[in-house]
C-alpha cells in the first residue's frame, strides 16, 4: 500500500512538472500585420498567386435589392396606410426605406433597412401559397370537437397520454 502510494505521488508531481514543459509559445499577430501581410501578398497565404491560381471574390449571400415590382407593391401598400404619398415608383429610395420603417416603428417591431416579415404580411403582401400542391385541396378548418371523436378512440388517445384516470 505503502509502495502503491509513493508510485501514484511520484506520478502526479512528474505530470505537474510536464505540463508546463509541453506547453507552446503562442505568437499573436495583431490585426493590423495580418492585413498588411495579406495585401502585401496579395491574398491570404499568397500561395495560389505564386502557383498560377485564379482567385475568386467573395461572392455575398442573401438577398441584395429588391426588384422593383416589389417595390412596387410595398409602396402601393404604404401608399394605402398613409404612411407614404404619391405615386409608387418601384424605387427603394429614402422616402420608401423611412416609410417602412416608420410604418414597423409604429407596429413595436425592428427598424431594420429591410422589411420586415411581418410587416409585410400586415401589409397585405405575405407569401401567396395558393399555387402550393395541396392548396387546392388544404383545409384550414378548426379541428373536429372532442365529443365527435368515438369513444373508444379518445379513451385509447387519454391512455396513451397518461391522463386516464
Amino acid at each position: 500500500m505503502l509502495l502503491f502510494r509513493a508510485s501514484l505521488g511520484l506520478f502526479l508531481s512528474s505530470a505537474l512538472v510536464a505540463v508546463p514543459a509541453l506547453a507552446s509559445r503562442v505568437h499573436k499577430v495583431s490585426p493590423t500585420s495580418h492585413a498588411h501581410l495579406s495585401a502585401i501578398r496579395g491574398h491570404k497565404g499568397g500561395t495560389a498567386a505564386r502557383k498560377g491560381h485564379v482567385l475568386k471574390a467573395h461572392a455575398k449571400r442573401g438577398q441584395q435589392a429588391i426588384e422593383p415590382s416589389r417595390v412596387t407593391e410595398i409602396q402601393q401598400a404604404l401608399i394605402h396606410e398613409h404612411y407614404l404619398s404619391g405615386e409608387a415608383n418601384g424605387q427603394w429610395d429614402s422616402t420608401t426605406q423611412a416609410a417602412m420603417q416608420k410604418y414597423q416603428a409604429d407596429q413595436g417591431w425592428q427598424t431594420k433597412l429591410m422589411p420586415d416579415s411581418r410587416a409585410l404580411k400586415k401589409l397585405g403582401l405575405g407569401a401567396d401559397y395558393s399555387a402550393a400542391i395541396n392548396a387546392k385541396t388544404a383545409s384550414f378548418a378548426d379541428p373536429p370537437r372532442v365529443s365527435s371523436i368515438p369513444a373508444g378512440q379518445a379513451a385509447g388517445f387519454a391512455a396513451a397520454s397518461g391522463t386516464d384516470h
